[in-house]
């Protein structure tokens, strides 16, 4: 999934997000396993909020995103902010991440590898981060549960208002399937033109998310609700996950991972 048109509205819809405590939490878990600086990759990046915030605090940053479109948003931000020289941002679909070397963390949020499925395409998209992230490297990254797309998400809509155009998003739940489909209208003003993106969004077990990690490399430390940074509740919307890599890919194969 790239947002395309909607990138532009994304902001607006994602504003009630307290990035802050985000932020806080993401560093409070990158130091308790050692990470304070070196090289981090912000996976699904978006419009970079947290990409800049985490430049900020000194990582050498990668900021990847398969939208042309939040990119070039991230790009103005970073620019207005005098980031552009600190920051790396890559146009890549993230199951076809190829980084330039290894890297001590990455981080992803809002719900990007709920975004990434089927099973096999979260599955590759796990194993693809795994392949460049060093021996004590730290993954942390959220995905919305199946609570939340049960009891949430299903059939709900959003309208957001803007000052040029009317964005419509629309939800549908198909339980067998473990999968919300999205349908974002937009409607610009004065030209009049017409856009429409659609997308889907998958669930997974929490045991299986765990049972992916430890396939390739890693061990989940932590797993806390998504919103309030506590314990994980039977009715947490969001999960955010810690994983540590315990050893690579090659180690494995040479049977020296212990």
């Amino acid at each position: 999934m790239a947002y395309n048109e909607f990138a532009y509205f994304y902001d607006e819809f994602n504003g009630e997000a307290d990035y802050d405590a985000l932020y806080g939490y993401i560093t409070d878990e990158l130091k308790a396993h050692g990470i304070t600086d070196g090289i981090l990759a912000d996976l699904g990046c978006g419009t970079g909020d947290l990409t800049l915030m985490l430049t900020q605090a000194g990582y050498d940053v990668i900021g990847i995103d398969r939208s042309e479109e939040m990119l070039s948003v991230l790009r103005e931000k970073a620019d207005e902010l005098g980031l552009t020289g600190r920051l790396l941002l890559l146009k890549q679909d993230l199951l076809d991440l190829d980084l330039y070397g290894t890297i001590r963390a990455a981080v992803s949020t809002f719900d990007t590898y709920s975004h990434i499925g089927p099973q096999e395409n979260f599955e590759k998209a796990i194993r693809k981060a795994a392949y460049f992230m060093e021996r004590g490297g730290v993954f942390i990254f959220d995905l919305n549960t199946p609570y939340k797309h049960r009891h949430i998400l299903a059939g709900q809509t959003f309208d957001i208002e803007a000052e040029d155009a009317d964005c419509h998003w629309s939800n549908r739940y198909d339980e067998t399937a473990q999968r919300v489909d999205i349908t974002i209208n937009i409607d610009y003003h004065e030209t009049g033109e017409h856009f429409r993106e659609a997308f889907s969004e998958y669930s997974y077990a929490l045991d299986t998310v765990c049972a992916l990690l430890e396939k390739y490399g890693f061990t989940v430390a932590k797993v806390a609700d998504g919103e309030s940074f506590g314990p994980v509740r039977g009715d947490s919307p969001r999960w955010i996950i810690t994983a540590v890599k315990q050893y690579t890919q090659e180690e494995k194969a040479n049977g020296t991972e212990s």
